[in-house]
């Protein structure tokens, strides 16, 4: 039922990591709160880098020369020096050729910045811009702050206490900064029928598909919404509604093991064979056989 509602290339390490790690502030039982890994870091500890990752963390990369591809959410996006890549938690993330490139990634949770940044930056909008292009003058201050956080999350002469807050201040500069660079397409600020439309499928594909279901609940005619839909993400709204359901079938099929059937479940359809032909008709392609090729690599 829907809710009615209007650098320097310094080795990476694990904050708060130790050869036994334990809960505490910088790491919980899923991993540590905040890390800083250069991509020669990351050649050497990831297993198989090409394969679609799903994570509960912020990613912020940066290139300090080369070139790589890095695909979200399953659309390439090319990165070279100087320009940000931000991904969101729940994301799917597949790293391209890591070989012709150097850099550095900060990998974070929105809990660890403080309240104030996480809102101020919107850090949980799944429709944020991925890539992020600096204006010349905004390089040399994205450096200074990626560099300064990486220091200071290296080092350890400061109490636990003091560590944690300084670490936590610079990310808040460097997210404070990257948020503040404009997207690949800026485009217009979209209109408040567009955004509580988009919150609202956001916050109820899985419960309905239908047009009319969110219309009733924002108290706004289906023509409406298309409308406005259209003007800001250039589908109508009913496309865009259809566009979500895939794109979180999309994830659950390259990044996990759930058999296709569970996940149409999962996402309100009442069989699998209605799940496989919603999917195919939207994708030309069966469930199974995205998942295959979704695992095979395909970025250079």
């Amino acid at each position: 039922m829907l809710v009615n509602t209007r650098q320097d290339d310094i080795t990476g390490r694990r904050f708060g990591e130790s050869a036994a790690p334990e809960p505490g502030p910088f790491a919980d039982a899923a991993g540590p709160a905040v890390e800083i890994l250069t991509l020669a870091r990351l050649r050497a500890d990831a297993a198989d880098p090409a394969r679609p990752s799903r994570l509960d963390r912020h990613c912020l990369l940066t290139l300090t020369s080369g070139a790589l591809e890095h695909r979200v959410d399953f659309t390439d996006h090319p990165l070279r020096p100087g320009r940000w890549l931000w991904a969101r938690p729940g994301q799917v993330q597949q790293w391209g050729d890591l070989a012709g490139a150097e850099g550095t990634v900060v990998r974070f949770t929105t809990g660890f910045l403080d309240p104030d940044t996480a809102i101020g930056v919107c850090a949980d909008d799944p429709h944020g811009p991925v890539l992020r292009v600096p204006q010349a003058e905004d390089h040399a201050l994205l450096r200074a702050a990626t560099t300064q956080l990486q220091w200071e999350h290296s080092a350890d002469r400061l109490p636990l206490d003091t560590r944690l807050q300084v670490v936590r201040h610079l990310l808040a500069v460097l997210v404070l900064r990257v948020a503040s660079l404009p997207g690949t397409d800026p485009g217009g600020a979209p209109s408040e029928v567009y955004l509580a439309f988009r919150d609202a499928v956001e916050r109820d594909f899985a419960n309905t598909r239908r047009l009319g279901d969110y219309a009733d609940a924002l108290a706004y005619s289906p023509r409406t919404l298309s409308r406005a839909t259209l003007a800001a993400a250039g589908v109508p709204a009913k496309e865009f509604i259809d566009r979500r359901v895939v794109l979180e079938a999309k994830r659950m099929l390259a990044c996990s093991t759930v058999p296709a059937a569970r996940i149409g479940e999962r996402l309100g359809f009442t069989s699998a064979t209605n799940f496989n032909k919603y999917f195919a008709q939207r994708t030309g392609t069966t469930p199974i056989a995205f998942r295959e090729d979704a695992r095979t690599p395909k970025l250079g």
